[in-house]
């Protein structure tokens, strides 16, 4: 099963006002941070960059900015010295003769070089290309400050001079961004780490949290700007470790506690605006991960109010993913609610979905015992099975791996997801993690900082501490080599310039699932 569009029109939805007033009642106030670009910068072709870019300073002085006027098809490129999520303004005006015919302007937004290069003509995706960073302005009247309405993500900001006329160019001067957060680096406590790759590993993804942390944790704030579970789940667990923001998680929870279907399955994303929507989008893991993420917030802040509201949503979703487990302890996932696990297409999921229900199971016994569930032998047994039947029928003890049943296929996903699930004690999670980094790293065909940080963790749960952080620093390490200020939606080290939409115009260079260095850095090291 592969992550493709839903389109379910006839789901209907309970909206429970209660919980979702408390979620505005925990809508943080943003931050707002001055931003003037610190150099111009020449975008040149260069394969040591993402997508085969790179930015340069240029000759140019930044201080002398009004001075570089610009006629037709000439440009400049402002460099904001790191990436930020925000709003643009610029003065703007007309140097020689009489303004005979308006500017005709181009805007670009851009996280990475790559971006700047791209034509937005040339792209033929499967995604809007509504999203792409760029404006198209006529001003009929200079001087003027233009105040850009839209939000961007962005380092690199292109002004391209389409059109003036013959008589006279455009200048430009005071370039402002308004960087935008819920939280700020002042929050942070001193942290060291000693090992230097470790320590950008840790600054960066700690940035890509920040910017991805607005009126709720956004998956990106480039493009789908929505609040999603499987990001929520890592971003929650990042936050705990770094800025501590608890109020922005259990705002995030509530909203999805606040809007299930009339079944009580809650969605996999939300929108914010214009108003509180549910997506009719259902992935399986990501709704059972809200009992991980109840339990998650729980251990951290011992909230014993947000249990209590959460909870019934919480069960409903563990009610519902038992349906479909059999009486061997076999789960049966349907078409209609598949597992995530991966944008990639390349493996089977159903032994990773297995592990992912062991693994939200065992979470939500947790704070069942603490509400008293009465129903909690049905858990305990549904467990017991599921993990039984992972040890009888999906171990294959030859290969000491875990195995996909209908095909017995073995791929990396199945075994970090049943180590994660600890269906086996450490020492046999070792010496299957020890048996796939040999047979299976380096690891090929998996798309997303999502799965890798799920393998990185398996790794050091299972105690292979010096594997973990040689694959974290080959992974996330390899993308600030490329020139990442924060961590991206996609990456694949094989094939550097893989983009799930087929043009880096369109991917997401600061993505919330890529964040959990942070986390992982301050919890097993």
């Amino acid at each position: 099963m592969a992550f493709t569009f839903q389109i379910n029109d006839d789901v209907n939805w309970n909206h429970d006002e209660k919980l979702l007033k408390k979620a505005e009642e925990n809508l943080p106030e943003i931050i707002e941070t001055t931003v003037v670009p610190v150099a111009i910068a020449d975008v040149v072709a260069d394969q040591k960059g993402a997508n085969g870019y790179v930015a340069k300073i240029s000759d140019k002085n930044i201080t002398k900015l009004a001075d570089y006027t610009l006629g037709r098809d000439e440009s400049i490129v402002l460099d904001l010295g790191d990436h930020y999520v925000g709003h643009f303004t610029l003065a703007i005006n007309s140097v020689g003769s009489p303004m005979d015919a308006p500017l005709y302007l181009q805007l670009k937004f851009a996280e990475v070089p790559a971006e700047i290069a791209a034509k937005s003509s040339d792209y033929d995706g499967w995604l809007s290309k509504s999203w792409i960073q760029e404006e198209y302005i006529h001003l009929d009247v200079l001087p003027a400050t233009l105040s850009l309405p839209r939000r961007y993500s962005c380092r690199y900001i292109e002004l391209k001079v389409i059109d003036t006329s013959p008589k006279w160019k455009a200048s430009f001067s005071q370039p402002v961004f308004t960087a935008e957060s819920s939280v700020s680096m002042n929050q942070l406590a001193p942290y060291e780490i000693d090992d230097p790759e470790l320590k950008d590993i840790y600054n960066v993804s700690v940035k890509t949290l920040l910017d991805c942390m607005q009126t709720v944790f956004e998956d990106g704030p480039k493009r789908d700007r929505r609040l999603w579970i499987g990001d929520l789940r890592l971003q929650a667990l990042a936050n705990y470790a770094t800025f501590g923001d608890l109020a922005l998680t259990k705002r995030c929870l509530y909203l999805f506690g606040g809007m299930t279907t009339e079944e009580g399955k809650v969605p996999a994303n939300v929108f914010t605006a214009p108003e509180l929507i549910p997506d009719d989008t259902f992935l399986f893991e990501y709704s059972i991960f809200f009992a991980a993420i109840l339990a998650d917030y729980y251990y951290e802040t011992k909230d014993l109010e947000v249990l209590k509201d959460l909870y019934p949503m919480a069960k409903k979703q563990m009610d519902l993913a038992m349906k479909l487990v059999d009486d061997e302890g076999r789960l049966n996932l349907l078409e209609e609610w598949p597992a995530f696990i991966d944008w990639s297409n390349e493996f089977e999921k159903d032994t990773a979905g297995q592990g992912t229900m062991i693994y939200a199971l065992r979470r939500f016994i947790i704070i069942a015992k603490v509400m008293e569930e009465t129903a909690i032998e049905t858990y305990e047994r549904v467990l017991a099975d599921m993990i039984h039947f992972s040890r009888e029928v999906l171990f294959d003890t030859k290969e000491q791996q875990f195995i996909v049943e209908k095909n017995h296929e073995i791929n990396v996903a199945s075994q970090v997801w049943m180590v994660l699930a600890e269906v086996f004690d450490q020492e046999k999670n070792s010496e299957i993690m020890t048996t796939t980094v040999a047979t299976q790293f380096p690891i090929t065909g998996i798309a997303t900082p999502y799965m890798y940080h799920h393998v990185v963790e398996a790794l050091f749960l299972a105690g292979l501490k010096e594997e973990a952080i040689i694959l974290m620093k080959n992974y996330w390490g390899k993308m600030i080599d490329l020139g990442a200020d924060t961590f991206w939606e996609a990456f694949k080290p094989e094939e550097p310039d893989f983009s799930p939409y087929g043009s880096p115009i369109m991917s997401s260079y600061c993505h919330a699932w890529s964040c959990t260095p942070a986390y992982l850095i301050k919890k097993y090291l």
